[in-house]
């Protein structure tokens, strides 16, 4: 299926006359996009530990809707793609520094983020929630709810769910975490009373660890647009992707994976 949605979308992308990237990426103009060509490889920054974004399954390979988006956006330009694996919280200045060519990996887009950065997107609408152990948080509909000096949150490290805490939690304790895993391991050992993380790493955590006694918030406390960034100074290389990523929505194979990575649930059996 992974293939026959690659293809028609390399044969549309091909009908429609969208630009590939092997005609005429100048040096000057687009940087990025220069190297991608003559290198043939496309380079994708992601944790690799965000379910169902991204994340490792048993042979250690990464699966979930980014990378199935960055082996599509490849095949459109007609080249590799190369899943960077980083923490989160190394991605951006991954990025700034020129290891990788663009980043998705659950990435909010914000002001800050875009002052330093260019996005495209939202290709996915997030929220911050908990994952808990705790009935009582389970039902919290707002950040006051959790805005206890008694109360001990985790968040991963460089993420918005870090910044919602230091922002709207600020009186609750605040630990730090490289990946999602060390952070679930918090909750189910009792040494934090939350994760404040996106939505669906919380739903989904509930499905992995059945047994754990673990609950999640109906609904999120907030939105989110998820975006892809990339280089501030390669106009070039975002004008393409934002080309890309129309005609995955217009074909509607944006949705498909969608369905795929947030519905079928059948992946789950996949992971270690």
């Amino acid at each position: 299926m992974q293939r026959v949605i690659v293809g028609f979308v390399v044969s549309l992308a091909v009908a429609l006359g969208l630009p590939a990237a092997a005609l005429g990426a100048s040096e000057a103009g687009s940087p990025g996009l220069s190297r991608i060509v003559k290198s043939g490889v496309l380079r994708v920054g992601m944790s690799g530990g965000q379910p169902p974004l991204n994340v490792r399954n048993k042979q250690g390979q990464i699966i979930g809707l980014e990378p199935d988006l960055a082996q599509i956006l490849a095949a459109t330009m007609g080249v590799e793609a190369s899943l960077v694996a980083k923490p989160f919280s190394q991605l951006l200045p991954a990025l700034e520094a020129g290891e990788v060519d663009l980043v998705m990996s659950g990435l909010t887009i914000t002001p800050e983020r875009n002052l330093h950065f260019a996005f495209v997107g939202p290709y996915f609408v997030s929220g911050k929630a908990i994952l808990t152990n705790s009935k009582a948080l389970a039902k919290a509909d707002e950040a006051s709810d959790i805005d206890d000096p008694a109360i001990k949150l985790a968040a991963l490290e460089g993420s918005t769910s870090q910044d919602f805490v230091q922002v709207f939690v600020p009186k609750a304790e605040l630990v730090t975490t490289k990946d999602y895993d060390a952070a679930v391991e918090l909750v189910i050992q009792d040494k934090v009373d939350a994760l404040v993380a996106d939505y669906p790493i919380c739903v989904l955590s509930v499905f992995r660890h059945p047994g754990k006694g673990l609950a999640t918030l109906v609904s999120p406390l907030n939105v989110e647009p998820i975006g892809v960034a990339l280089p501030p100074d390669d106009p070039l290389l975002v004008n393409l992707i934002q080309n890309y990523f129309n005609l995955l929505e217009g074909t509607g194979t944006l949705d498909g994976l969608k369905e795929k990575w947030f519905s079928d649930g059948s992946w789950l059996s996949q992971l270690p």
